[in-house]
This record gives structure tokens, sequence and C-alpha cells, in this order.
């Protein structure tokens, strides 16, 4: 075994990389760039070495620097991880050049696989089932036509140096090739410095199923089983299982078979993925080999109870596969989700910020390379951590990870956390009835929002009522609104995703009653109740560590809560919302100003006006309506008054804080 290996990557996977060498008693190296000097993945390691400015460019994709790193700390060995260098051929090359071992393939392996259309002509060749196709050196509009007709529309472009979802484009009707193909070439050139398109067959209901194959470079190859990983998000997984739900077993075994094929096709060393894609009958066709440890690795751990990091090292020091094929054995089901600093009501644009709050489950395991207080950049891939749970059967598993999302709080940036824990509790996902489509067809559901109710307002008031209130113990300093003789009294402006409410508190007997003007939502009426000026309830509550305790009506719940930008991030259970407290004096309330005007409470688009400037309008009129995140937004009245002007029309863009109407209020 090595004494010493560098790792030549970052983020959560160093993190677990060097977490299975300290087990070994194997001595690691840390290399980090300068957006990653005080990074969870550097206190990791026993030793860690600068290697350039934050662009991987300047730092983990300049192999000189690694090499450089590994010789001045007698590091025998480096583990890639996954992205970076790690399907880089010239860097293994580079490495037994300096005579440092690789972990992972060889060089010749990597580069055969490297190329989807080789890849796909290697496995065609090695009697590995393939889709339908073309990925010829012919490049030609003609050339692509003519295989388009041949396999039949819907087909599917891939830049074949591509990865990722880039460079891939779907076409339906040939009058749309022309197009789809340019676009493809541009955006595979750009990503991957290579023009070059494959076309396959389109299967539209497919599923993306995968082999973890585990090679000894010397003929020997074996398999851990199959992965469904066909929930995708851009051509992109973020929710993986093993094994494969509704794969026939006739279909499983032809899988299996077909994975350790493709490894021994190219006399594969070292832990690998064979993707495939599964019609939903009974065949499987070849997509690509992954020549490396995948994100979704630990689904597979969790069913063989195999350590692949550990097997990779032994592997790498020249070890034999510790064990056959008719050792290996699965037990129970096991789920990863991807937690991503990014906004899913935003086409999963990736999210930048501080993490604020970053409490993740604990009865899961859990793969992370950040901690709360560190900020996430726009410089490497956005994943906080993956969420992994296991049981004995495929419902215990899922419910584990539903339960472990719905503790999951993260603040000061968007991540997909809510998104993950609507698909783990989608019925249709229960059952197994998954595909690459599957977030395109669910969206109504995946993507709803849960409307907030007297709870989410009991502890934004509470919240906002401890922090105003001085912490002695004099009755004068505690009690906002202290009156002699009579109950204690509080006004506070809050905002609740958009929504302003004007709420009193009155402390009572140890508990408070909120009256809430006006009503600010139809969510927060009792049961059977006609309407009104005013809402009521009573509430109690305190503080419970670092969150909130409440009781209403007989029920008791525990609401967290952390700093979100210039916001207040409530959680219950998996929902959350943002609350503001905006000040009364300083024109920012309810998004009108203390002149009344109104502003925009997001970016969006005018699409209807409901008065005229000079028009008398009661408190409450709808004035203007707006499109925001495809929800409409009415901007109303705050009071008796006449209409002065609108700054826009309808169909224009307005930005958020953009004063939209000039609004006088009635004598």
């Amino acid at each position: 075994m090595f004494k010493k290996i560098l790792i030549a990557n970052r983020g959560e996977i160093a993190v677990r990389v060097a977490r299975t060498a300290r087990a070994l008693g194997v001595r690691t190296v840390a290399v980090y760039s300068d957006a990653d000097k005080n990074a969870p993945h550097v206190s990791a390691c026993d030793e860690a070495v600068h290697i350039g400015a934050a662009a991987p460019a300047d730092s983990y994709l300049r192999i000189e620097r690694v090499i450089e790193a590994a010789r001045r700390t007698g590091a025998e060995a480096v583990h890639p991880g996954y992205g970076f260098l790690s399907e880089n051929a010239d860097f293994a090359d580079a490495l037994d050049a300096a005579g440092v071992v690789f972990i992972g393939p060889t060089a010749e392996t990597i580069r055969a696989m490297g190329s989807k259309s080789a890849a796909k002509d290697l496995m065609e060749k090695a009697g590995v089932p393939t889709t339908p196709g073309y990925q010829g050196e012919d490049q030609s509009l003609e050339t692509f036509e003519k295989h388009a007709r041949r396999i039949g529309y819907p087909v599917l472009l891939k830049a074949t140096a591509g990865g990722g979802g880039k460079g891939m484009r779907m076409v339906a009707d040939e009058k749309d090739l022309a197009e789809a193909v340019a676009a493809a070439q541009r955006e595979g050139k750009s990503a991957f410095g290579d023009s070059r398109l494959l076309i396959e067959k389109y299967l539209p209901r497919a599923r993306h199923v995968e082999v973890q194959i585990f090679g000894d470079g010397a003929g020997e190859v074996v398999h851990l089983f199959e992965r469904d990983c066909s929930v995708q998000r851009r051509h992109q997984k973020i929710i993986e299982e093993a094994p494969a739900p509704r794969l026939p077993a006739k279909t499983r075994k032809k899988l299996l078979e077909a994975g350790v094929e493709a490894g021994r096709a190219v006399n594969y060393r070292g832990a690998g993925t064979v993707e495939f894609l599964y019609d939903g009958g009974e065949n499987v066709y070849f997509m690509e080999m992954n020549t490396r440890l995948q994100v979704e690795h630990p689904v597979s751990e969790a069913i063989t109870g195999v350590d692949l990091v550990e097997w990779q090292l032994r592997v790498a020091a020249g070890e034999k596969l510790p064990l056959k094929q008719s050792e290996i054995k699965e037990r129970g089901h096991a789920f990863e989700a991807r937690l991503y600093a990014e906004d899913a009501e935003k086409n999963f644009a990736p999210s930048v910020g501080v993490l604020t709050r970053l409490s993740l489950p604990t009865r899961a395991r859990i793969d992370s390379g950040v901690e709360e207080g560190m900020g996430v950049t726009p410089y490497y891939d956005p994943m906080i951590a993956k969420i992994i749970t296991a049981g004995g059967t495929r419902e215990e598993a899922l419910g584990r990870l539903a339960a472990a999302l719905a503790e999951t709080r993260v603040a000061g940036l968007e991540t997909n956390a809510r998104f993950l824990h609507a698909l783990s509790t989608d019925e249709d996902f229960a059952k197994g009835e998954v595909s690459t489509r599957y977030i395109e067809e669910h969206a109504e559901t995946l993507y709803a929002r849960a409307p907030f109710d007297r709870r989410v307002l009991a502890a934004a008031l509470l919240h906002r009522h401890l922090n105003a209130a001085p912490a002695g113990d004099d009755p004068w300093d505690r009690l906002t609104g202290f009156r002699l003789n009579k109950p204690a009294k509080a006004a506070y402006w809050i905002e609740i995703d958009g929504a302003p409410a004007l709420a009193r508190l009155v402390l009572k007997d140890g508990a408070y009653e909120a009256i809430v003007e006006p009503k600010a939502s139809a969510a927060l009426r009792r049961e059977g109740e006609a309407g009104g000026e005013t809402n009521r309830f009573e509430f109690s509550g305190a503080r419970a560590g670092r969150d909130l305790r409440l009781s209403i009506d007989g029920g008791r719940f525990d609401v967290a809560f952390a700093p979100h930008g210039e916001a207040v991030r409530f959680w219950i259970g998996a929902d959350f919302w943002d609350v503001r407290y905006p000040d009364p004096l300083s024109g920012a309330l309810g998004h009108h100003s203390a002149e009344g005007t109104l502003t925009a409470p997001m970016p969006g688009v005018v699409t209807l006006l409901k008065a005229a400037p000079g028009d008398a309008v009661p408190a409450g009129a709808v004035l203007l309506v707006m499109e925001a995140m495809k929800m409409e937004h009415a901007i109303k009245a705050p009071h008796d008054g006449r209409v002065k002007a609108f700054r826009f029309k309808a169909g224009d863009q307005v930005k958020d804080g953009d004063l939209l109407v000039e609004f006088e209020e009635a004598p």
C-alpha cells in the first residue's frame, strides 16, 4: 500500500478520498487554489500545497503544478477524484513519466473512451449493444440528414468529446436539423475544443441506467450491480438509486453482462462506469464509459458494503481485486440526492453566496466539502453535499431520504433542497416510474410551493418580537409595548414571500394573541370565518436552541430560521418562506413608500393595468398586475386614494424596485 498520495481535486470528493486514505493509514496531500485556502478538503489532508489562482485553468487543471506538488511532497500516487484532470490521458502519461502512479485506468483506456464515437465503434466490435446511429468522420449536414432519415426521427445530436449535456440537441423534425447541427457544433467547440458530433436514435421515455465496474488491468473485470440515474435536469443527474427499480430480470442480466464486456474490451483497471439507455422493454444501449469514480458511487457502496476508494488504492498499488464476482453480494436499496447551490425556480441557475446556515441531516451519510460560513463561488461545481440513505427495501430507503431532505437547512443562497424533497415524495417516483423526462412531465407538482399559514406568521412575529426586546430581567426593558396594569402590546410590519401585513401582538398569560391587519392571506382565516378586517389567533412559543418551538391550537412544531440576504428564511419541514421586516418610515413597506408610490416586488413583466390616471380607488383595489417567475402578482392600493400616473404599460419589463404607480392618499 502507498504511504502517501496526493488528491488532485477539491470539495466533497477530495474530503471523501482523504477519509478512506486515513482509515488505511495512508498520508494525504491536498492541493488548493486561492479561493480554497480555508476549504474543508485542505484541513482534511495531512499536507497542502497551493497551486494557483481561483479559476480552474490556473490551478486544478495545471498538470505541471499538480505533478510538482506531488514531487515536492513525496507523494507516490495521485487520486484525481472526478472532473478536472480525472479523465485526462495527458495527465496520466505525465504522471507515469514522473514516476508517480495514476490511481485510475491507463492513458490508453482513457483515450479510447474519451471520444463518444470511437467508444461506440469499439463497443460494437466487442458485441456490446449500441443505440442505432452514426459516429463517422464525415461531419457534413448531408450525411447527418441521410442517417437521421435512416434511423428515424426524433434523433439526438451529441458532441463526441462532450459530457454534462453540452453540445447535445434533440431534433424532432428534419426541418430543424440544420440549425441544431450548427448549434451543437458551436457548443462542442466552445466547451471541449472539438466540434465533431454523432447522431443516434432518440428514445423519448428512456431510462438512464449504468453499471459500476472494477478491473485489475490484467483481464479481470467485475460489476457491483447497476444504478438508475434517470431523473436529470439539463441532462445532468440530481438523484440516483441502486439497484434500478422495475428492471426485468432478463434485462438486468443483459445489462450487467454488457457492462463487464465493455470493461474487458479495454482491459479496464480501477473503478469505472458504463452508461446505458434502457427503452423500458428488453433493450439496453451503450452510451459511454466514464473512466473514473462517479459522483453517485456511494449508492453502489451502500448496497454492496464495498469501499470503492479503498479498492482503487489497493489495485493501483498492485494488489489483486479484493473480491471475486461471486463474493460481491447485493443487499437492500440506496438513494443519493445531490444538494446543489442552484435555484430550481430559475431553470436551476447556479447560486452563489455565503452559507449563513448549513444544517445537514444526521441520520444519513453526508459527503460534503463545504461548511457553514463559507462562500460558494462561481468558479467550481455548485455541489454543497450528497445525501445518501439506505434501507432494506426501496420504500424504506426512499422514506429515509425524504426525511433527511426535510431536515436540510441551507441559507445565504438558493438550493434545490425543496425540489429534491418534492421529488422524493412524488407518487410516481415512489412507484419507480422514472424516465429522463420525469422532471419535465411532473413540473406542476415538483415546482409547487406551499402557501404560508398561521404557523409561519406566528414564527415570524415571535422571531421579530424576541429580537426586538432587550435581554434584561426588568419588565420595563423586556416587554415591547409594556403598559402598566394592561397587557403588553407591540406592532410589527412584516412581509412573507412579498405579501405585506401589519400585525399586533398582545402578551396574555405567557401566550400571544396576534391581530393581523389587513389579512395577510386567506390561509390565515379560521375555519368557517366569514371574513372581516382583522384576523386573530393565539399561540405560544420560545427559543429552542438555534430555532423556535411554537404551539397553535394544541399542536406543537419547530421552526428553523437563518439570515438569508436581506430577509430571514423560516423552515417548517421541507418548506420555507422568506420574511422581511421593513421599516415603516423607510418607504419600503409593503412595496409602497410613505408618499404612496408603489414599486415592483421583483423583476417581471407588466401584464395588465386595472385603473387609469385620475381614478379614485378604495384601499386594496388592484391597480396593476405583473407576472414574475410564472406567477401573477397584484399591486394594490395601500389605502383610499387617487392614481396619479402609471410608469409602465402592459408588456413592459420591470426590475426589482422599479416605481410602477404614483399614488395619492385621499384626504
